[in-house]
């Protein structure tokens, strides 16, 4: 975990002279982005900002159905990337889901370290699984 503390945000001052934006929320699938490179993120949202759409939450299809150190490992790599992507185009939120945990002793403090990542990011990592982040 994070030895530095949260600081207090002042959401209501931020948002006083908000006006309404044209703009829908979308929802983006990581296996629909071609990359995670910083020109192809930069590209994607232009023209989703061009089509007037602003990315919300990426959502990541995750496997954790081997009991192996180093496809967990990989696999949370992985993921970790797609919150610095997701980060890049400015989503609130990174939804993981997978169907099956083969070892949730060795995934949970994986995937909590990316909740940390996302956090430090200012993101929320939501996770769609057979396991919570907390034993």
């Amino acid at each position: 975990m994070s030895t530095t503390a949260a600081e207090d945000v002042d959401v209501d001052r931020a948002i006083e002279r908000c006006r309404p934006a044209d703009i829908t929320p979308v929802r983006l699938e990581a296996a629909a982005l071609e990359s995670t490179a910083p020109n192809y993120l930069r590209d994607l949202k232009r023209e989703l900002n061009r089509e007037g759409l602003a990315p919300a939450e990426l959502t990541v299809s995750a496997c954790f159905d081997e009991d192996c150190s180093l496809t967990t490992q990989t696999e949370v790599d992985r993921i970790r990337g797609l919150v610095r992507a997701g980060s890049f185009l400015g989503v609130s939120t990174v939804t993981v889901s997978c169907e099956e945990v083969a070892n949730p002793a060795k995934v949970r403090p994986a995937l909590a370290a990316c909740a940390e990542r996302a956090d430090r990011e200012g993101l929320g990592l939501e996770l769609d699984a057979p396991i919570t982040l907390e034993n």
